[in-house]
């Protein structure tokens, strides 16, 4: 089936939830897995899908994001018809707000759906590792005959759904309560951030949101409409996780560690994709030791590294034990240096004899110093 959709991925948001990894760039751009950024899953997913058009919606510290997706022939999106669109908040004659919420970013960017031809939209949120079809879902959108198709997951037993909005779905699938970031949450099933509606009434509902002042594609239009509207939930199997807080973010860069979650994203079809650069491959001198751990390219290890990822161009020192931790892009590490249960953040030195530990849960260390002072 030829996809009959445009793409719209929601990629403005800031996470208080991260603390300090996202004070210097947006949650979909955080690094992921080694080689890889949070958006690249989403628009992997719009690529494979043969979703041609995609527009991305970035706000919030959005320079490092903009420059990833500043070559759109990574996910193949470099074509005549349709191509890859970044828009970011213009001030204009009529307005010169940023992005208020979701709806208002839709809204606010609302001639890129006018102008488009396509009957449906998938929207997707860009801080999520996962893999989607969504052929698939629009499939089950028209056989259903919904209005709004909303991803949803059964999470795990102990699993904190709090954070996320809660979908009931009745026998038919039929979304009969949608509760965002519930106090006490009635059920596991949580919404994923996709949805799938038809353009035109997609159109309809965001001008009435912002006839009434309305910003929250989540809280005014699909709480507001779960009575009016046939709503349905489609529910996936697979690897899902958000990015959008430490806890979270240190356990999907974990889960990479396992063979089964590495064979799906990387060896199973279809494929993942990311702006590659031009980096050497990791260089291990005499006295390095690695178990279980990822380590990308133009990285240097003279030390110890155990269950952890390593990000682009990193240099370990000597005698150096790095175990548990998330190093992330050009980190100097000196000798004698000890890090467990730790993300450090990009372009951070570390000094030698430092001993960083996070005690009761993970600890971000941020060391900026003179070697990026010019």
């Amino acid at each position: 089936m030829t996809v009959r959709a445009i793409g719209i991925i929601l990629a403005g948001g800031n996470s208080h939830r991260m603390g300090e990894l996202s004070r210097q760039r947006a949650v979909c751009a955080m690094p992921v897995a080694g080689s890889y950024r949070g958006i690249d899953f989403t628009l992997s997913n719009m690529s494979n899908s043969h979703i041609s058009k995609v527009a991305v919606f970035t706000q919030y510290n959005a320079r490092s994001l903009n420059e990833h997706l500043s070559s759109s022939k990574w996910w193949d999106f470099g074509r005549k018809q349709g191509g890859l669109y970044v828009f970011t908040p213009a001030v204009t004659a009529q307005n010169s707000n940023w992005y208020r919420g979701t709806a208002d970013a839709i809204w606010q960017n609302l001639s890129f759906l006018k102008s488009s031809h396509e009957p449906y939209v998938v929207i997707a949120s860009g801080d999520c590792v996962y893999k989607l079809d969504f052929n698939a879902v629009l499939e089950y959108h028209i056989e259903k005959k919904a209005d709004i198709t909303v991803v949803c997951r059964d999470m795990e037993p102990g699993f904190n759904v709090e954070r996320y909005g809660t979908v009931t779905l009745d026998a038919d699938s039929h979304v009969t309560d949608f509760e965002e970031k519930p106090l006490c949450a009635k059920t596991n099933t949580i919404s994923c951030g996709i949805y799938v509606i038809r353009r035109r009434q997609l159109i309809e509902m965001i001008e009435k949101c912002a006839e009434e002042d309305r910003y929250d594609f989540v809280r005014d239009i699909l709480v507001r409409y779960k009575e009016l509207k046939r709503i349905y939930g489609y529910k996936i199997q697979g690897y899902w996780r958000n990015i959008a807080s430490v806890e979270d973010y240190y356990a999907a860069n974990m889960d990479f560690l396992k063979p089964e979650v590495r064979d799906y994203f990387f060896r199973q079809y279809p494929d993942i994709y990311s702006k590659v650069d031009d980096l050497p491959p990791a260089k291990y001198n005499a006295g390095a030791k690695l178990s279980n751990s990822l380590v990308s390219s133009g990285c240097i290890i003279n030390g110890v590294v155990e269950n952890s990822v390593i990000f682009k161009k990193s240099y370990i020192g000597n005698h150096c034990v790095i175990k548990n931790s998330i190093i992330l892009n050009d980190v100097y590490i000196a000798d004698n240096t000890q890090i467990e249960n730790c993300i450090v953040e990009s372009h951070s030195t570390i000094d030698a004899n430092s001993v960083y530990r996070g005690e009761d849960g993970v600890k971000v260390v941020v060391e900026r110093n003179a070697r990026y002072i010019m």
